[in-house]
């Protein structure tokens, strides 16, 4: 056995455990800390099938962004879970149903999957000999298709817009503070001397 078998082997009982781990572990925690495992492991397959770039998005965004951020919230929002899993509990039978659906769909597309003799000219044309998996995404993005990744970029921008406007709430009894209203504050009308006596208050 060569050691990449031997390590594609170990990646990927690493990210079979951590996803089941992370669903029938007990502490939140714990399942955030499995997914952090199950998410590394598929780094690591990624990092063997050559998509180097996928697997570094794998780690610096899932793992050190979302897997941090979901960890801080479980951590900090006292929510009680074992309520959530009583509410779980009754849809069980139905996502036994779904996941079994699923599975059998993924059987019947492995079970017919064949290797196009045509792929590995596709890839070549993508990526040019002696040219890395990363550089040539990066030829992709940035030089036959920037207009297109601008544009995508400029939607997610206007959505994020959008949902901070859609979920935006002014309340009336908070106050808020007025930038020009501090800006263009007279200092003769808003400074007030006061001759205080000595014993007497204001």
């Amino acid at each position: 056995m060569t050691i990449a078998a031997l390590a594609f082997y170990l990646f990927a009982i690493c990210a079979i455990i951590g996803g089941l781990f992370t669903v029938i572990s007990r502490n939140p925690v714990h399942s955030v800390l499995w997914l952090i495992l199950a998410f590394l492991s598929s780094a690591g397959l990624f990092v063997l099938l050559g998509a180097e770039f996928v697997a570094m998005l794998l780690v610096i965004v899932y793992v050190g962004a979302v897997m941090v951020l979901f960890l801080f919230v479980v951590m900090m929002l006292d929510v009680d879970f074992a309520e959530l899993k009583a509410e779980m509990a009754r849809y069980m039978p139905l996502a036994l149903l779904i996941g079994v659906i699923i599975l059998m769909q993924l059987g019947m597309a492995f079970g017919v999957w064949q290797t196009a003799e045509t792929a590995e000219a596709a890839r070549t044309a993508v990526a040019p000999e002696g040219v890395e998996n990363t550089a040539a995404l990066g030829l992709l993005l940035y030089d036959r298709y920037f207009l297109l990744f601008q544009l995508a970029g400029l939607i997610l921008l206007v959505a994020m817009i959008g949902a901070i406007l859609l979920t935006l709430r002014h309340r009336r009894d908070i106050k808020r503070q007025d930038v020009l209203a501090q800006m263009y504050r007279d200092p003769a009308t808003a400074m007030e001397l006061k001759d205080v006596k000595p014993g007497q208050g204001l």
